[in-house]
Order: structure tokens, then C-alpha cells, then sequence
């Protein structure tokens, strides 16, 4: 297993837990995913080293919490080059191998409820893993013919440091919306468990815990609703935008 973070020590450190809990062999490595040569770099040297992966998760995300007229033009272009084209430097390089290689495989996008459940305070955030489930859809349909699958995987509020690594609009916004994935309490390993069972039945969406699952429902019963709710949740100091992964 390889482990790639653009923080190589986070990287290591996933690599070792995963070697000493596993006993298998895991690597961190280091890559800025929004980075086209940085990823064409990291994808030709796994492949010499390790041969094509069988597996192949995109999860980096970050988020920018705050109101649309708020977000700079450089809250967006972060925002959609790390979760999005992140997402279309790992599908192009590795699909291009698998499909190469003949032997099938497997991609996992990690998208989020925020794919589906429209929010005024992750407008760039959202509307990125809105893409990222789209951009899955097109690609299922595409390897399917490889025997490739593809999985997006679409958890609600998750607890996991992206809150504390997020852009705020509003400074004061930011004890609350870490301390809320905090309490939510629900770890990433159980997200891990939903991908490890989308791969296994090659599951073409997966959405995750209470409220990924009701907001997924309800997206398609009701997209109108979903709209209302958004409206509720206006933008204020009161207001809570936890991160979404």
C-alpha cells in the first residue's frame, strides 16, 4: 500500500499505522495531487516500483467555509484544484494504466453529502465534489469495459482534521465547526469499512452515515426540499459550516 499526502510525515505516519495494525507493506510518499507534473511524476514511479495498483482512492479534500460573494477567486481555484482535478490527475494516470494493464481494477472517488445537498456556506466546496460524483458517473461508464470499477463514495459530517484545516471567511466561525465534527463522532475508519464494501460489490455510489444517507433520499424524493433547507441555513456568526469530506 502507498500512502500520499503533500504533508510527508502525515503520509509515514498512515503508512506505518497501517504496516504495524495490517503487517503489510505500506510507503508514504509525498504529492501535491493538484499538481499535473508533480502527479505524472508520482503515478510513472509507482508503476516502475510497485507495478499498476489494483486500487486506487482519491481522497485529498480541502474546504474554504463562508458565503459565496465572501470566497476569493483563490478560495476557488484551490478549492477546485485540489478536490477536483486532484480527483482527474489520480483517474486519468491510473485508469490510463489499468486499462493498459488488461487486468482490471478499481477507483474510488471520495465526493461528499455536499455533492448532492446544496449549502450556503460551502459554495466552492460543494460545488467541486458535485463534480467529483459526476466526473465518477462519466468514468464508470467509460472502464466499465476494461472491467475497471468505479466507486464515489459520499459521507456526511465525518470526524477528521479537515474542520481544523479549513479556510474560514469568518475567524469566529472556526471553534464551532471543529468542535461540531468532534462531537459528531463518527471516525474515518468506518468510512474506510463503506469503501472496502463498494469495492467488493462494485457499488457505483455509497453514501455514508445518518445524514449522507437521508440527504441522498431526500436529493432524489425531493431536490426542492433540499433547496428549502439550504435557504434556512442562512450565513451568520451563529451559524455552524462544518468541513464535509
Amino acid at each position: 500500500m502507498v500512502c500520499a499526502d503533500i504533508d510527508i510525515d502525515a503520509a509515514k505516519r498512515v503508512a506505518d499505522g497501517i504496516a504495524r495494525d495490517l503487517r503489510i507493506t505500506a510507503h508514504g510518499v509525498q504529492v501535491d495531487v493538484a499538481n499535473a507534473d508533480d502527479m505524472e511524476d508520482f503515478s510513472r514511479n509507482i508503476i516502475s516500483e510497485y507495478g499498476v495498483p489494483d486500487i486506487v482512492v482519491n481522497n485529498a479534500g480541502i474546504a474554504v467555509a463562508g458565503a459565496f460573494l465572501d470566497h476569493t477567486l483563490d478560495d476557488w481555484r484551490r478549492t477546485i484544484d485540489v478536490n477536483l482535478w486532484g480527483v482527474v490527475h489520480g483517474c486519468r494516470l491510473f485508469g490510463a494504466a489499468m486499462a493498459e494493464r488488461g487486468q482490471g481494477g478499481h477507483i474510488v472517488n471520495v465526493a461528499s453529502l455536499a455533492a448532492f445537498a446544496p449549502s450556503q456556506v460551502l459554495p466552492a466546496y460543494s460545488t467541486s465534489k458535485a463534480a467529483v460524483k459526476m466526473l465518477s458517473d462519466c468514468l464508470r461508464a467509460e472502464l466499465a469495459g476494461h472491467g475497471i470499477g468505479v466507486s464515489a463514495i459520499c459521507p456526511g459530517f465525518v470526524s477528521t482534521g479537515i474542520a481544523s484545516h479549513a479556510t474560514y471567511t469568518k475567524d469566529s466561525l472556526r471553534e464551532d465547526a471543529v468542535r461540531g465534527l468532534a462531537r459528531r463522532g463518527y471516525p474515518p475508519e468506518r468510512v474506510a469499512a463503506h469503501i472496502l464494501r463498494a469495492v467488493h460489490r462494485n457499488q457505483a455510489l455509497v453514501p455514508v452515515n445518518a445524514e449522507g444517507k437521508i440527504g441522498y433520499a431526500l436529493s432524489r424524493i425531493s431536490p426542492r426540499a433540499m433547496r428549502g433547507l439550504a435557504r434556512l441555513s442562512k450565513f451568520a456568526g451563529k451559524d455552524r459550516p462544518y468541513g464535509r469530506r
